[in-house]
Formats: structure tokens, C-alpha cells, sequence
């Protein structure tokens, strides 16, 4: 009753003079059909009739998906508010989704089982998600038409359905896979030729599947690469890199001094890598997994930090000699060829293999570039492991995305880069991940978040590239809230012009950019790393930032290992999106994809929490509190600041800060005055020091004097270009940030 008085109401509201209708015009379906048909051309919205048409074949649950679409054609915000209206209302009357018993109709049914589009979906292939009973016996079916399963095999041998298989292999942590409900899900197989819509409908109607989903392909990176000409290399090392890396001077976003070919690069505008690595390089315990395009693990300036399957490597070929479901998985897995790795298809790009080197190139070789936890040089690098799911021309779909992160995690991985997804807009929001168009990925994410890979890492953690559409939202599954999403800055430490920002982005590192000068293209800008074939190249990207995160994430349980600390994944995560130098932006930038400018202020606050600092998340791992100073700034240090909450009486008594810290942070100023310390830093970096103080009073207590209580505590000194100061006090302003 309320669905036709709400039609009413709108008409009344929209077109009184077209009331009687419902009285000469019943159904109220009928009547709508004809209403929209007649306006038309007055409301000038041709395309809108056709959404219409969608929506009276769905369940209303599944409106606003549609309207969605209506967004994107029409600007007149008023008119569509009307028009949504409407359109949910006609939806509510015309699909009769309930029955007079209360019960849904078949149409509705089937729709609320499919629970996305064939939109870029991989042909012959649907994912289903059944009950237990069902599970159990398609496990042990024989073939896809004698499951044992009536409906399905009635299915299969109306489609010519040749196989069905689980998504998840079952041989490996069976256990953990079923309390998580993995056994459930299940790749039916059919002719390629077949009509996909009108197999999923037919799938949908057994009564034994609770939901049908198309296998939609992830999308290809759209790459632009510059080859790295050796000629242009220098062969003497730098005494400003810690490692003799021939291209590691080039690759600014470990350590920039403001010296790259960049319009107004900034120094600082890294991820403060080179003090980290004072700390840690990495473990061969921590293994990364990276979900991408096949990496390329005979190159020589990967091939030492490549997790290799012993088993598989000594064993027969073809054969899967470790008995894991997978044959001759040395180095990683193909799920897009369901074979072996590879890399030299045509239309490979060599995307996977730069991703790779930013993780995890072996580190003080003496060739090419360093890895942010690829080792000292020592074999003590992180381990990567390669899970292909794009080769050539073919991207992987969801069944076989999922089983690669499945697959990761059964291989040992506690680190999952991602560097791919859908389109930023694609997916509206968690609730449409959750159960929409990824459900049997988002399935395999969680076991990889649950299974413990690593004894100081309680689960393990996932990263992904926000996305370049330059939208303000990230693409999913990158901003789906339990991951971590990765925007990009480029060597000015403003926004590249085609970064994801906003919602759904958790945390910036560098990705690089191009630009245009004297009527060529300068690709200093862009991320340094290795390409197959033994070569090097420069890219852009989110998909560049992301590795850089990937990395710091490996070297925060290297070093959580080193001490002993075990992390939580939750711990792990508020650390990484916490431990950041602020990024604040001005006035505008060359918009290098458009030739137009941007407007950087647009972006304040807006691309995550700031610019990751690897050193901080070290010393959050540590527990130990970082002190933000300004680069050449006479700044005023109070400690009590720091302890605690700020505002506690402490007084300072002495700083323990060494001749080999001065002259690494280029202090020329270390005085008290009163009790607060002076200090002047001419050097970017980082150091551990010691203050000492008085908790509760001036003095210290004892005797015949009444006080407080003689402490000290370590801190960082983290030095970095454009850290503010207090106007009134000349304290640094916590977290500091660009100018």
C-alpha cells in the first residue's frame, strides 16, 4: 500500500495535471511505463527510460546501483533527486518481488543471487558460493554433470558444463580455509562461447547456490617506461649512499636532497630510508608476496631474494613435487596460465618485476638499484615470492586472484603488495565489496589476514595502490577499510597528477611523475627500479608508491624480530599509518597528464595521513617517541612535551647527545636554557638520544631534600625540511610538515 501512496505523492509533487492517469491507467507498473515514456522528452532525458527498464527487472535492493549509473548523466541535481524518487518507487511497484504469501518471487530470487555484472568478466567461467551439504558433495564429485547434486547436474547438462572445481585448495591448512568458510566456494566451467548473463541466470535458479558470481578481471596497469641507459650511470659511488648500488644516487625516494630534475623538488620529500637502514635491511624469514605481473626472478639484482620451492627446484618436471595443488611453483605460480611464471608475453610491461625490485633488489652488490628490505649485501635480504595474475594480453579474473592471495599465504607470505584493482568508482563503498562484485577475493584476504606466516607478526598485513584515475576516492579493493591504501607524491612532495586521494587513501609514498621541459620528457622524477632482462627503468605510479610501503611494513617485522617484539596485525597498521611526515600543499602545479594546472590546496588533508616515514615506523616498532626538527632552525626543545600527554612537570637535567649524532645532524647549537634545550640541526637525518630529567620537581629528592625522581628516556631526533615552529615558543609543532 505505502509503494503506490508514494507514487502518488511524488506525481502530485512532480505532475498533478497527470493524476487521472492512475485511475484510467492501472497497474500502477503499467501506468509508470507510459508516465516515463510521455515525459521524456519534456524532462530531456532520453537515456533515462532505458535505466528504467533495468530497474524494473531488479530487486529494489539493487536499485540504487542503477541510479548510480544516472549520477554520471545528469548534473541537474534537483531534477535527479526527482527522478531517483520516482524511479525507487516505480521499482517498489513494478517488480513485485513479494508474493501475497510474503514469500520473494523467482525473478527476485535469481536477481538477489548474482551478485555483479558480466562487465569485463572472463568467459566460460561463474563462481558460485554454496551450502555445507552441498560443499562436501561437490568435493568429491566425479564430474560436473554426476555431483550428486541434482540441480547442479540437471544445470550442467543443460549448459554443457565441463567442470567444477574449488576455488580454494583444500590440501593445504584445511582447517583454518573451512572455519573461514573457504570450502564453500566453488569455479563452474562451460563453453567460452556461451551466453554469460543467460548462464548466470540459469545458475541462479538451483536451488543448492546461494550466490553466482561473473569472474571479473582485474584491471592491466597502464605503464609508461623509460629504460635507464647504463651509459648515463655513474660508476663512482657516492660517500651520501650507504650502499654501492650503481643507481642508487638516482633513486630520490629513498633520500632526496632537492637536487633531482624536478620542478621545485624539495629535499625530504622521501621516506627517510637511509636512517632506517641503520636499523634494519630486512630478514629472509619475511616474505613478500607480490601480486602482480609475473616477476622476473632470474634478474640479477633479484634473483638472491627469491623465496625458492626447494621441493619443486630439485624435483621432476611436471609433476607437483611437494604435493601443495601446484606443479613447479619454484618461484611463485602463473594463475592466469596456470603454469609457471612468466614474463616475455607479448604485452608484458615488465610492471611486476619493477614492483619487485622497489620491495626487495638485493641491497650493496654493486649493480643497479637497492631495495627498500632487500638485504646489506650479506644474503639477509627479505624473500619475494611472485603470484602472476597478468600475463601478456589477460588479465586474471576473480576466481584465480583469489586463489593467488590464497596461495601467498600458503606459501608463507606476512607482506601482500598489490598494485592493481578496479576503477575508482567502481565499487561504491564497503558494503557493495562485502557483498558484491569481489566476494570470493575478499574471502581469500581474509585468510591471509588471519594465518600467521611469521612469529612476530600476528597475521598478516595487505597493501594495495590507492589507484591513478586522479578521483578523490580509492579504487577497490584498496579502499576497502581493512587494508591499507597507497597514494602518491612526486619529488616536490605535492600530489601527483594522477593519484587517488580522499576517501578510502590511508597513507602517501613516493610514486614519481614525468614532466615536460624544453619541449621533451624528464622521467628523473619518476621511481628507479629493475625490468626483465637484466635492465632498469623509471615509472610512475601509485602502483611505484605502493612497494615503498610493501617494503617499510617488511622491514617494520625484520626489525620486530630483531628485538624480540611480537606486533599484532592491528598494531602493525596503526603504526604504518601513523609513523608520517605532514604534507600540506599551496597554491597550484603543472598538471603533467592534461597540460592544464592543479590546485594543490584541494588536497589538503586528503592523501592519507601524511608522507610514511620508514625511520618512524621503526622506532614505533621499538616504542621509542620521535622529536621532529627543522632543517637549519634554531628550534627550543621542552621534553615534557613528549612524556606522557605534554603538560607534565619535568625539569631537564642533562642531554646525552654524542660527538658522532652532532656531526651527523650537523648540530652547531646544543645549550639549556632554563629548562628546555636548544638545538640547531643543519643536516637531514635521524639519531637515537637520551635526556635526562626530573619527574616531580625541581631537584632530586634524597637526604634532606624533598623532590622528584631521577629518570631518562631515549628519543629520535628526526630531522626534515619544513617542520614548523611555534611563532610564541619556537618548539617544533608535532607532527611538523611542509612548508
Amino acid at each position: 500500500m505505502w509503494r503506490g501512496l508514494l507514487i502518488i505523492a511524488i506525481f502530485l509533487f512532480v505532475a498533478p495535471q497527470s493524476l487521472h492517469l492512475l485511475c484510467t491507467k492501472p497497474p500502477y507498473g503499467r501506468f509508470l511505463s507510459n508516465f516515463f515514456c510521455s515525459f521524456r522528452l519534456i524532462l530531456s532525458i532520453p537515456q533515462f527510460f532505458r535505466y528504467i527498464c533495468i530497474l524494473r527487472e531488479c530487486e529494489i535492493d539493487y536499485a540504487y546501483r542503477i541510479l548510480k549509473l544516472i549520477n554520471y548523466n545528469f548534473m541537474n541535481k534537483t531534477k535527479l533527486f526527482l527522478l531517483a524518487l520516482m524511479a525507487i518507487g516505480f521499482v517498489a511497484c513494478a517488480t513485485d518481488t513479494v508474493d501475497e504469501g510474503g514469500q520473494m518471487s523467482p525473478e527476485a530470487t535469481i536477481a538477489k543471487k548474482l551478485i555483479n555484472t558480466s562487465s569485463n568478466a572472463v568467459a566460460g567461467e561463474l563462481v558460485i558460493y554454496v551450502d555445507e551439504a552441498t560443499a562436501e558433495q561437490l568435493t568429491l564429485a566425479e564430474s560436473a554433470t554426476r555431483s550428486g547434486v541434482a540441480s547442479i547436474d540437471t544445470f550442467a547438462s543443460e549448459v554443457g558444463a565441463t567442470d567444477v572445481k574449488p576455488v580454494f585448495n583444500l590440501k593445504v591448512n584445511a582447517e583454518l580455509k573451512r572455519q573461514l568458510g573457504m570450502h564453500r566456494w566453488f569455479t563452474v566451467y562451460f563453453p567460452a562461447d556461451a551466453d554469460l548473463d543467460k548462464v548466470a541466470q540459469r545458475l541462479a535458479k538451483c536451488e543448492d547456490v546461494q550466490s553466482v558470481q561473473f569472474s571479473t578481471r582485474v584491471a592491466r596497469p597502464n605503464v609508461t617506461m623509460s629504460e635507464i641507459d647504463p651509459a648515463t650511470v655513474a660508476t663512482t659511488r657516492s660517500e651520501d649512499v650507504p650502499f654501492d648500488d650503481s643507481l642508487l644516487p638516482k633513486q630520490w625516494h629513498y633520500n632526496n636532497d632537492g637536487s633531482v630534475d624536478f620542478p621545485n623538488a624539495k629535499a625530504g620529500a622521501d621516506i627517510n630510508l637511509f636512517s632506517a637502514w641503520e636499523l634494519t635491511t630486512g630478514r629472509p624469514d619475511v616474505i613478500v608476496a607480490v601480486v602482480d605481473e609475473g616477476v622476473c626472478y632470474t634478474h640479477k639484482d633479484l634473483q638472491a631474494n627469491m623465496l625458492v620451492n626447494e621441493a619443486e627446484l630439485n624435483g621432476s618436471d611436471g609433476v607437483d613435487d611437494d604435493n601443495n595443488g601446484y606443479v613447479d611453483d619454484i618461484y611463485g605460480y602463473n594463475f592466469v596460465d596456470n603454469g609457471r611464471i612468466t614474463w616475455t608475453r607479448n604485452g608484458d610491461s615488465g610492471h611486476g618485476t619493477h614492483v619487485a625490485g622497489t620491495v626487495a633488489a638485493v641491497n650493496n652488490n654493486g649493480i643497479g638499484v637497492a631495495g627498500v628490505a632487500g638485504g646489506s649485501g650479506n644474503g639477509d635480504g627479505v624473500r619475494l615470492i611472485s603470484c602472476q595474475i597478468i600475463s601478456g594480453g589477460n588479465a586474471a579474473g576473480v576466481s584465480a586472484t583469489a586463489a593467488a592471495v590464497e596461495y601467498a599465504a600458503d606459501r608463507g607470505a606476512c607482506v601482500l603488495q598489490n598494485s592493481w584493482g578496479f576503477e575508482a568508482g567502481q565499487i561504491a563503498n564497503d558494503n557493495m565489496f562485502e557483498s558484491g562484485s569481489t566476494s570470493v577475493e575478499l574471502k581469500a584476504f581474509e585468510y591471509f589476514m588471519a594465518k600467521q606466516n611469521h612469529p612476530n607478526l600476528e597475521g598478516g598485513i595487505i597493501i594495495f595502490a590507492a589507484g591513478n584515475d586522479g578521483k578523490a576516492m580509492a579504487g577497490y579493493p584498496a579502499a576497502y577499510n581493512k587494508l591499507i591504501a597507497v597514494s602518491a607524491i612526486g619529488p616536490d612532495a605535492n600530489p601527483t597528477y594522477y593519484t587517488c586521494y580522499d576517501r578510502g587513501c590511508n597513507v602517501s609514498a613516493p610514486g614519481g611523475e614525468y614532466y615536460r621541459k624544453s619541449g621533451s620528457t624528464s622521467e628523473a622524477g619518476c621511481v628507479a627500479s629493475t625490468l626483465p632482462g637484466d635492465k632498469y627503468a623509471f615509472m610512475q605510479g601509485t602502483s611505484m608508491a605502493c612497494p615503498h610501503v610493501s617494503g617499510i611494513a617488511a622491514l617494520a617485522i625484520s626489525y620486530a624480530a630483531d628485538n624480540g617484539i611480537v606486533l599484532t596485525l592491528p598494531e602493525l597498521k596503526d603504526i604504518i599509518v601513523s609513523s608520517v611526515s605532514s604534507l600540506k600543499f599551496e597554491g597550484s602545479k603543472a598538471n603533467y597528464g592534461t597540460n592544464g594546472t592543479m590546485s594543490l590546496s584541494s588536497y589538503n588533508t586528503k592523501m592519507g595521513t601524511g608522507l610514511i616515514d620508514a625511520y618512524r615506523v621503526l622506532m614505533a616498532v621499538r616504542g621509542t617517541t620521535c622529536i621532529p626538527l627543522p632543517l637549519g632552525e634554531q628550534a627550543i626543545l621542552d621534553i615534557s612535551n613528549h612524556i606522557g600527554n605534554g603538560g607534565v612537570q619535568v625539569k631537564m637535567l642533562e642531554s646525552e647527545i654524542t660527538e658522532e649524532v652532532k656531526e651527523k645532524l650537523g648540530i652547531t647549537d646544543c645549550r639549556f636554557m632554563g629548562s628546555k634545550l636548544v638545538l640547531t640541526c643543519t643536516k637531514p637525518g635521524s639519531a637515537l638520544v637520551k635526556f635526562k630529567y626530573v619527574a616531580g620537581g625541581n631537584t632530586v629528592g634524597g637526604g634532606q631534600i624533598t623532590g622528584g625522581m631521577a629518570a631518562e628516556q631515549e628519543f629520535a631526533l628526526v630531522v626534515r625540511p619544513g617542520v614548523k615552529l611555534d611563532e610564541g615558543t619556537g618548539a617544533p609543532i608535532i607532527p611538523g610538515g611542509w612548508l
